[in-house]
């Protein structure tokens, strides 16, 4: 063999990596990829999910990706932007409400909230309890009866005179008795803290009859009757920008922390739990069937993606590259050039 001479392990590298590279190309490329789709899919309904993972496996992925990976700064930013400019796009301004929202869909949540009924009556009964609800009731009772004392009876109403009287009086009173506005004021407000729970009681109970099942659905749709009509842009107007990307922040936070708690660890235990007590010794293409993956999906997503995607390496020369690499290291190993190039 002469020193010009290719070899043959390097003729038939160069003949297999254009077969390969050929065979990765258009109808052939879609054929192969249809083929090896339909074979994974048999073997699916043969292999059952526990034999190619576990639920340790599964939760030591979840540890890796969504717990511990490190996210970098820029992203909060760029979803930031992301959110600005679904806030400002033109079909918040051409959609409304009812357009992603149907009044049947609405009316369909409205009757499944009216099932909780007890976690109504408990929140009726939290807020009822709060402090706040209990200072706002007690203010409001006093101003009403200041109010109703000195301008609102019916005496000051219908006796011309009678209410610049009782003003009068109460200022020659205060200049009579000083401190007189304090005293009643002190004594009017301690009556209102003993009488609080009494009336916090009742305003409960009035609050459990009068939101009936009718009530509340009654109130809710005509509620959804009144903005159904509105545009997005109308809804969210006064929300900017800077004001979306502090929520988005703040979300992005909330995230980073929810993400490290034993709740978020113990939910992500529950599910991965449950998938391998339903699905651990079935076939995966029970799996896949309940998540609505079959053929047709796959290569739909075949054709919309793997195909385009690989046209452009191909042209990047990449899958060239690949298959060179993938092949050149048999046809240069001693056991091929052994039978390729045998000792004359």
């Amino acid at each position: 063999m002469t020193k010009d001479k290719i070899d043959p392990a390097s003729q038939l590298l160069e003949l297999h990596v254009k077969h390969e590279v050929a065979s990765l190309k258009g109808t052939k490329l879609r054929t192969f990829l249809k083929q090896e789709v339909s074979e994974l899919l048999d073997h699916a309904g043969t292999v059952t999910l526990n034999r190619i993972a576990s639920e340790k496996q599964v939760m030591e992925t979840i540890q890796r990706v969504v717990v511990s990976m490190e996210l970098d700064a820029g992203i909060p930013e760029l979803a930031g932007e992301m959110a600005a400019e679904v806030l400002n796009a033109s079909v918040q301004a051409n959609n409304t409400l009812g357009d992603i929202i149907t009044r049947e869909q609405a009316t369909g949540f409205v009757e499944e909230m009216l099932e909780l009924r007890q976690q109504r009556e408990r929140v009726i009964s939290e807020i009822m309890a709060h402090p706040v609800y209990q200072e706002l009731v007690s203010n409001v009772v006093y101003q009403g009866i200041v109010n109703y004392l000195y301008e609102d009876n019916l005496i000051t109403k219908t006796v011309p005179g009678v209410g610049s009287m009782m003003k009068f009086g109460k200022r020659m009173a205060n200049k009579a008795v000083p401190g007189l506005d304090e005293t009643f004021e002190r004594r009017l407000k301690a009556w209102l803290s003993d009488s609080l729970p009494g009336l916090v009681s009742r305003s409960e109970q009035f609050l459990q009859r009068a939101l009936s099942d009718e009530e509340v659905r009654d109130t809710v749709m005509a509620a959804w009757v009144s903005v159904e009509d509105r545009t997005i842009a109308e809804l969210h107007d006064g929300l900017g920008d800077v004001e979306l990307q502090e929520f988005v922040v703040l979300g992005y936070e909330f995230w980073l922390q929810f993400r490290k708690t034993a709740y978020f660890e113990g939910c992500a235990r529950a599910v991965v739990s449950h998938l391998f007590v339903k699905y651990g010794d079935r076939p995966l293409t029970d799996l896949l069937g309940d998540l609505g993956v079959t053929r047709d999906v796959i290569m739909a997503e075949v054709d919309a993606w793997a195909i385009p995607v690989i046209g452009v390496l191909q042209e990047e020369g990449y899958v060239e590259a690949l298959v060179r690499r993938r092949l050149s290291a048999f046809y240069k190993s001693a056991a091929a050039r052994k039978i390729l190039e045998p000792e004359s």
